[in-house]
């Protein structure tokens, strides 16, 4: 996933460009859905379900960012 998006930018362009747009703009969407989710008691009454929980729900936006980066 790394490699795809550091391919990606150090293409450089406007492709590159918006792809640091979309890194940073996921990462605080990231975050604060995190965040969201704790504080209203989703992720689990202990923290290693939390931990799975907030895991499982990165692997899921990892997944979809590497299929998109995959086409390209």
């Amino acid at each position: 996933m790394i490699a795809l998006r550091t391919l990606k930018l150090a293409a450089g362009g406007a492709a590159a460009s918006a792809e640091a747009e979309l890194m940073v703009s996921e990462k605080v969407a990231a975050a604060s859905s995190l965040f969201r989710q704790a504080m209203l008691g989703q992720l689990g009454a202990t923290m290693p379900a939390a931990g799975v929980k907030a895991v499982a729900d990165y692997r899921r936006k990892v997944r979809a960012n590497r299929r998109r980066l995959s086409r390209s």
